[in-house]
């Protein structure tokens, strides 16, 4: 397994990969949370890419099995999306690529009911910041790492 950071132009070639991942990965997280209105579930490819977000990514056998996209738009990193092919869940890829982002202060959001998620943020010493209600019905844990 290797953790890579992907370069702009990395990301565009590998968006169509980085899609098909996210849908899978987000179609577990929307059954967990009873709610299929997670916006990375409908995200064109276009989108993705023009978001600007930085990448890491899990690589295994020359395929991306996980990814982490972030920005730093302040004092912190905030995580825009975390997720891992289904076939790889409770392999650790996911603390993998949190740990990849170093010792800067991270926030970061998952659907409430989302309770894997929530305790490997909590496992991570990240402490919960409060939930907000990002659509109608739609609950939202945030979370922060100092």
């Amino acid at each position: 397994m290797n953790i890579a950071r992907l370069e702009p132009q990395e990301v565009v070639n590998a968006s169509s990969q980085l899609i098909v991942l996210q849908r899978q990965a987000y179609l577990v997280e929307a059954a967990l949370i009873g709610d299929y209105r997670i916006p990375q579930l409908s995200e064109s490819e276009a989108r993705l890419v023009a978001a600007g977000l930085q990448w890491h990514v899990a690589i295994a056998s020359s395929a991306i099995v996980a990814a982490i996209a972030y920005s730093k738009p302040a004092l912190s990193l905030e995580v825009d999306r975390l997720f891992v092919e289904p076939r790889w869940h409770r392999l650790g890829l996911a603390r993998q690529l949190i740990l990849s982002l170093g010792s800067e202060p991270i926030d970061v959001s998952t659907g409430r009911e989302n309770t894997p998620a929530r305790r490997l943020y909590e496992a991570l010493s990240f402490s919960h910041v409060g939930d907000t209600e990002a659509l109608p019905g739609l609950w939202v844990s945030r979370y922060k790492r100092a």
